[in-house]
């Protein structure tokens, strides 16, 4: 048996959680789109096309923000197209993802979604073929409230209000050799801080977001950074990450290590921003903008591979299966967003709907919870507050994560793997603190003590674990429940101390009452 101390204080905080660190993102991408959140005709599809049965699952996982149309697809991607009567709309080819793009659904009708499902829209603009002006003339069919051609051209179209976007990203992993007209950092930079500028112009009260490098096994990492912040700096509030965690090596403890790779990510992408501002003397700090990251690796396909499939409409691809071994992964990845709050301001769980998402959907049938929508929905649901500083003592163990998805094959020692990772979130309005707590001992419990400090009338309201012998298990169609969370049983409380008993390899919510 294992055990791990944790102290904590409230006033003792890493950060207030962002309403945006729990955030999605939608891509035009096999069915993410079509045959996931849209699909006229089927049994429960509303009178725009939108499934409802999708849209109840996402109210359940509650992401609070999504990002739209990409990804890949947007540096490709004319928004005109997707805008107007749907029958004089373009079908096109598209080169992300080697598939035909029906555009039969758009920004208003993405608009129409997110309001539906009481989500902030997110936009990515094209700065890959496109430019600077094709940007600023999206912010004005978007946002103008009306008296010009843009913006009566939105209204003509059939929505009169502005959609008052204010969350925007410009561009896409432009470093990416797989990316429609890849830059140079600095190619990218002087068109994102010309994009910026005008974007800017027409609506000041919007926030961008500057292309970061497409991961940290990037040979631009770094360099890419400083020399797009030293661009753009004055102009934006954030910088993107991306990362994707992997199995590739079959070894499961290395694989739950890995969101350890994420903190140290974080705090370089961090390191590097605030270099930025330094050397300008600038009180002005940048925030991150997470807006891909997941558990992804087994439907990774080549652009050969793609060619071979003569360009389907909406094909089933990157349609990975999640295990019980993901979820667990795919947990400890939200608490190292949550220690991080002070900085990661927005994320996006990429993606939403089948294509590497928490919800899974047969065309024409059911829909259903992968593994990983569970940790999602207790992070989002759960994770609303101040992020405590946690005193963590914990066993340890030694673990080599392999990421063979850069320029080279790299590996990763990560000498001090704490057997418990954790986050704590504190609730002053609400009166709550909610632990989350990942085992990642495969084959000890763990006798988990927290002393919660100056807290008063500590009482437990609700406890979960996800637990199962079988690290391999998923769900699907046939049987969607066999893996979702259970009642944790036997957490205590007394005075200041709480204690519970973590299975091995499980990840865990407590949530208590807690006032200060």
């Amino acid at each position: 048996m294992l055990t791990a101390n944790v102290v904590l204080h409230p006033d003792f905080t890493i950060g207030k959680t962002d309403p945006r660190l729990f955030g999605a993102f939608a891509e035009h991408l096999g069915r993410c789109v079509y045959g996931g959140m849209f699909e006229p005709g089927h049994p429960k599809a509303d009178a725009k096309g939108f499934r409802l049965d999708v849209l109840e699952l996402v109210r359940e996982l509650a992401p609070t923000i999504l990002r739209y149309p990409g990804g890949n697809f947007v540096s490709g991607y004319n928004w005109e197209d997707g805008v107007g009567p749907v029958g004089d709309r373009p079908r096109r080819l598209d080169l992300a993802w080697m598939s035909t793009e029906t555009n039969a659904f758009g920004t208003n009708e993405f608009i129409d979604w997110c309001r539906l499902a009481n989500i902030e829209p997110m936009l990515a603009v094209n700065l890959g073929t496109r430019d600077a002006d094709a940007a600023r003339n999206l912010v004005e069919y978007c946002n103008h409230p009306g008296g010009t051609h843009l913006s009566d051209l939105r209204k003509a179209h059939g929505w009169s209000k502005p959609h008052a976007v204010k969350f925007w990203c410009l561009g896409n992993e432009m470093d990416g050799p797989w990316q429609m007209e890849a830059k140079t950092a600095t190619e990218y930079a002087r068109k994102a801080v010309e994009a910026a500028k005008m974007m800017k112009w027409i609506d000041p009260t919007i926030e961008l977001a500057a292309c970061g490098s497409s991961g940290r096994t990037m040979p631009t990492f770094g360099t890419w950074e400083q020399t797009v912040l030293d661009h753009c700096f004055d102009h934006v509030e954030y910088i993107s990450l991306h990362t994707y965690l992997n199995n590739w090596a079959g070894d499961t403890a290395a694989f739950l290590a890995s969101p350890d790779l994420m903190d140290s990510f974080i705090d370089e992408v961090v390191a590097i921003a605030d270099a930025v501002s330094a050397r300008r003397r600038s009180s002005k700090r940048i925030m991150l903008s997470f807006d891909e990251w997941n558990v992804w690796y087994r439907t990774r396909r080549s652009r050969t591979d793609r060619v071979k499939e003569n360009w389907p409409v909406a094909p089933e691809i990157l349609e990975e299966v999640y295990s019980m071994e993901d979820a667990l992964t795919f947990g400890g990845a939200c608490v190292s967003l949550l220690n991080h709050a002070d900085r990661v301001k927005a994320a996006c769980l990429a993606q939403l709907v089948n294509a590497i998402a928490p919800i899974m959907t047969e065309t024409g049938g059911p829909a259903w919870r992968q593994t990983i929508f569970y940790p999602f929905a207790h992070f989002s649901n759960f994770g609303r507050g101040h992020v405590l500083k946690a005193k963590i003592d914990s066993p340890t163990y030694s673990a080599t994560y392999y990421d063979p998805r850069g320029a080279e094959e790299l590996t990763y020692p990560i000498p001090a793997v704490p057997t418990l990772k954790l986050a704590a979130v504190h609730d002053p309005e609400a009166k709550s603190l909610t632990l989350f707590a990942l085992n990642r001992s495969l084959d000890s419990e763990m006798t988990l003590k927290v002393t919660a400090k100056d807290f008063s009338a500590l009482s437990v309201t609700e406890c979960l674990e996800m637990h199962d012998g079988d690290l391999k298990a998923a769900n699907t169609k046939a049987n969607p429940n066999r893996i979702r969370p259970k009642p944790l049983q036997g957490v205590t409380v007394k005075s200041q101390q709480v204690t519970a008993t973590l299975a091995p390899a499980s990840w865990n919510v407590i949530r208590l009452g807690a006032t200060k």
